[in-house]
């Protein structure tokens, strides 16, 4: 079994690795590219709806273990390229049904890009990440290492799905279907955003700063053992709060905070329906 295969060689190393072990990580980062494995994949039973596979973490991490690092370049006197052996470029062929446009963007072999995706110059999608049929991702985005975006959302310019590798137990980030996520936007540590949410531009979500839900009168944090997680629908926009306790209260200083100001409606859908004639 695969799993047990990956878990092994990573938790006992050999004093050298033989052709064996390579054909194994070839094996793995095939499973990756297919999206026959994901670093985290739905999970009903979980309070988040999301469980994490430390096992493709692993993985992730046994191949740079194991790659040296090479000449990539295309022409090494104008633009020297050198990586992991074992992370070259993906390759797409017209079949993948991926729309790649032309102007400096990169994707690194051992992750899933589905069909209908768009990639706007320059941007990045790292190893392990998933990328579902029908997204976008805008000029200057960055889709990190392990990050799970599902379908039809857009990533805008500039916004930053951030990634994570280790501890490899720890929750990637997770943006799931039908979600926009603004320009200039920063999702971190392991920060959840359920289906046909928005992010309005410049909003930035990560553990450590609260999101206040005035539709439903609550306060939004992560826990010591559960992710940030942003409800279905939710319209979030970048807000502050007034600092309470002196000397901040005297000087008149305020703190960033996202807002959940209202929730997806016919409105919010209209607006955003001009996504689609981008596709």
């Amino acid at each position: 079994m695969l799993q047990t295969e990956i878990e092994e060689l990573f938790d006992h190393p050999p004093g050298s690795y033989q052709e064996a072990h390579f054909q194994l990580f070839e094996r793995f980062k095939q499973a990756l590219n297919e999206g026959v494995v994901r670093s985290a994949e739905p999970d009903p039973d979980s309070p988040t709806g999301w469980r994490v596979n430390a096992w493709v973490k692993k993985g992730i991490l046994l191949g740079f273990r194991l790659g040296a690092v090479v000449d990539m370049s295309i022409d090494a006197h104008r633009q020297p390229f050198f990586d992991k052996a074992t992370y070259p470029v993906k390759q797409f062929q017209l079949a993948s049904g991926v729309r790649i446009v032309p102007g400096g963007s990169s994707i690194r072999d051992g992750c899933y890009v589905g069909r209908g995706v768009t990639c706007m110059p320059p941007m990045y999608i790292n190893v392990g990440a998933y990328v579902g049929d029908g997204t976008m991702v805008d000029s200057h985005a960055l889709i990190g290492s392990c990050a799970q975006v599902g379908k039809n959302c857009h990533i805008s310019a500039a916004a930053q799905i951030g990634g994570v590798l280790e501890p490899v137990g720890a929750m990637p980030v997770i943006i799931e279907d039908e979600v926009l996520i603004g320009g200039n936007c920063g999702v971190y540590e392991g920060t959840i955003v359920k289906r046909r949410a928005v992010l309005g531009t410049g909003t930035i979500l990560n553990r450590s700063t609260p999101v206040y839900d005035l539709v439903k009168q609550t306060v939004l944090t992560a826990s010591a053992d559960q992710p940030l997680v942003i409800p279905e629908g939710a319209v979030v926009v970048a807000g502050a709060r007034a600092v309470t306790s002196s000397p901040g209260k005297e000087w008149g200083i305020s703190l960033y905070t996202p807002v959940i100001v209202k929730y997806r409606d016919e409105k919010t859908d209209a607006k955003i329906q001009l996504e689609e004639l981008l596709r």
